[in-house]
């Protein structure tokens, strides 16, 4: 996930209105920390479990897709909950990874080489945690800066046999895509009056990961560099494109800032700036028509949100595993639904229900240009 200090606690019910909002994000400073974390205990309460599509036979399943994004590995709940999946119920399957799996080489190559014991075809794009510049135990990797990082991932991924480039399989056309964010993708008015922390007190992204000068967080340059590096997929693309009429493209990072809830209802109000890429939703329009179709699909990650709903034709589906604290506090309904199952029987599944912000927002027009606080983001900043 972008927010990489410690999470401050919060969740809602759909139940309440408005919806959940965002898990705030502590700053660097301590105190402040401790006092949000204080006042963030108000605002919680337990959301419903996520309900489980009905278990159908091997025979009635055939070719399955399954899709997960932020593991997070380096806590060891979470590496544990990857060494509890079945090594039997996915052998025949296919894995999305849509980034964000550890922030050590160590774990990311002990990560990887667990599902791809369990899953037959394991696919991966990079998230911002896995470009982190952490120490390593000795016998690993050592890496200049975020690209060498970047491209020992990739070595370690060929490797271990899971897929980074474009593939069809089954007469699907699966479509990595590498992304960044760039702050100019947040297109909503800023939130005044009240003091919201910079992005580098927050986003621990501007210190763990290391870049050559020529390109920065704090313009398009990143952003731009990673989908160039799409680029010399256009064969294999061009060749999905012709003989697919079903695609699943999958990033880290969001395409379009509907996918996040408005400034208002989040605690860190900035939250936008540092999450997406307008790169990133051209190349998918690219890949799956400006209209979209029935049977395009794009999976992405990063904010901790489950997410399932269709903009512009194309269904956006995000289905994190997330911190052990959001998970123990149900802030996506638990995780017996994970991984999710998005294509099975030659066919999309049905949506993710109930997928709480995704839902508000079937209901609820977007209202962008205000920028009243929410309730409940008021309280949380009159009490900092």
């Amino acid at each position: 996930m972008v927010m990489v200090m410690r999470s401050i606690s919060s969740c809602l019910t759909l139940s309440q209105t408005p919806p959940p909002p965002l898990r705030p994000r502590a700053s660097n400073h301590l105190s402040t920390q401790k006092q949000c974390k204080r006042n963030s205990r108000n605002y919680c309460s337990t959301r419903p479990q996520i309900l489980s599509p009905p278990p159908l036979s091997r025979d009635a399943l055939g070719f399955r897709v399954f899709v997960l994004s932020d593991l997070h590995t380096d806590y060891p709940e979470n590496m544990n909950w990857v060494k509890s999946l079945s090594t039997k119920a996915y052998k025949n399957d296919l894995l999305l990874l849509a980034g964000d799996v550890a922030e050590t080489y160590h774990n990311f190559y002990s990560t990887m080489s667990l599902l791809k014991d369990r899953f037959q075809h394991v696919f991966y794009v990079p998230g911002n945690h896995d470009l982190w510049c952490r120490s390593e135990p000795d016998g690993h990797p050592y890496y200049l800066d975020s690209l060498d990082k970047l491209n020992k991932l990739l070595d370690a991924c060929r490797g271990l046999g899971v897929q980074t480039r474009p593939m069809v399989l089954y007469g699907l056309g699966i479509v990595p895509l590498f992304s960044w964010y760039h702050e100019s993708f947040d297109r909503e008015m800023d939130i005044a009056g009240i003091r919201i922390p910079s992005l580098e007190m927050v986003c621990k992204d501007f210190h763990a990961c290391k870049w050559p000068r020529e390109i920065s967080n704090r313009s398009t340059s990143l952003a731009s560099y990673f989908d160039a590096m799409n680029e010399e997929n256009e064969d294999a693309v061009k060749l999905i494109k012709n003989t697919c009429t079903q695609i699943i493209t999958f990033s880290h990072f969001l395409p379009r800032q509907e996918l996040c809830p408005e400034k208002r209802m989040l605690f860190y109000p900035n939250l936008p700036k540092i999450i997406g890429s307008d790169f990133l939703e051209v190349r998918i329009r690219s890949i799956h028509g400006s209209e979209g179709n029935a049977s395009a699909c794009h999976v992405f990650g990063h904010t901790h949100f489950c997410w399932d709903s269709v903009l512009d034709g194309i269904r956006y589906i995000q289905a994190p595993l997330a911190y052990p604290r959001e998970r123990k506090r149900r802030m996506n309904g638990g995780e017996t639904w994970l991984p999710f199952c998005v294509y099975s029987g030659g066919k999309f599944a049905d949506r993710l229900s109930p997928c709480y912000w995704s839902d508000y927002y079937a209901a609820h027009p977007r209202a962008p240009h205000v920028t009243e606080l929410a309730p409940w983001v008021a309280r949380f900043y009159n009490r900092a």
